[in-house]
């Protein structure tokens, strides 16, 4: 039984400054996990997150979104939300009054706990345990890049997180930030359905996942291994870790070395891996 009264129901109910509708086919949910998103492509949003997996969690209530579209808080009649780099170069970079406005409007909406993330080439790169962490969390504020980058000043005082998905540019960070928000949501519970399949992926344990197969038992003259068909546990699961850490060892040198320290194994050890 939980202790919460049957009378507190699932919206969440805050201030603001502009009435909202009382039936809103998008009501905000006071427990779930929330991806709020600052962007100027608002109508790119659930996009793919609608579909699937994710689309049918988003629809159930077990996370939500809140796509913050940026071009209402520009300056002037055009509504413009960058200019020139100070001290020159080419380019345009999104203005600090602008963003400023927006986050201020955006995180009323927030909890506190809610880190702000802002996707950009050059921030800390993107993996699974972020995304564990981020998943344990009631959610994040995203803001998608464009042109030239932010203004610094924004990320000083609001003490923003940059996050990066590689070592390449994108044309904005709305792509960035679906790709986050896809990888965090899978983690919560009960959006997979399946959450034991979350322990055995890639990175999950620090290697890439071991290689998979299903019926036919035989395709082009390519037969499933042997041990897999032998119905002994055991020995399958020795033999899928091997395989993990070969795949790791040979295609992703730096977590094989970074997966070796973490268990005081030597990295050159296990030739025939």
């Amino acid at each position: 039984m939980s202790d919460t009264p049957r009378s507190h129901g699932r919206k969440s109910i805050a201030a603001s400054l502009q009435p909202q509708e009382l039936m809103s086919h998008a009501p905000r949910l006071a427990q779930a996990w929330t991806a709020q998103v600052i962007t100027l492509l608002p109508d790119a949003f659930p996009g793919v997150l609608g579909e699937s997996l994710t689309g049918r969690a988003l629809k159930g209530g077990l996370w939500q979104l809140d796509a913050v579209d940026l071009r209402p808080f520009g300056e002037g009649r055009h509504r413009n939300v960058d200019d020139t780099p100070a001290g020159g170069g080419a380019g345009m970079v999104l203005r600090a009054d602008v963003m400023g406005r927006a986050l201020d409007h955006a995180r009323a909406r927030m909890p506190d706990a809610a880190p702000i993330l802002y996707l950009s080439p050059r921030g800390r790169r993107f993996d699974q345990a972020m995304a564990r962490r981020l998943s344990r969390g009631p959610g994040a504020t995203l803001i998608c890049g464009r042109f030239e980058g932010m203004d610094e000043r924004v990320i000083d005082h609001y003490g923003i997180e940059e996050v990066s998905l590689g070592d390449f540019v994108l044309t904005g960070g709305e792509i960035a930030a679906q790709a986050l928000i896809d990888a965090t949501v899978r983690l919560i519970p009960r959006v997979l359905g399946n959450q034991a399949s979350t322990e055995e992926e890639s990175f999950s344990d620090g290697l890439l996942e071991h290689p998979q197969y299903t019926r036919p038992a035989v395709w082009k003259g390519l037969p499933i291994p042997e041990i897999l068909l032998s119905g002994h546990h055991g020995n399958i699961t020795t033999w899928r870790r091997r395989q993990a850490e070969r795949l790791t060892k040979e295609r992703r040198p730096d977590l094989w070395r970074a997966y070796c320290a973490a268990h005081g194994r030597d990295p050159d050890e296990d030739q025939e891996l």
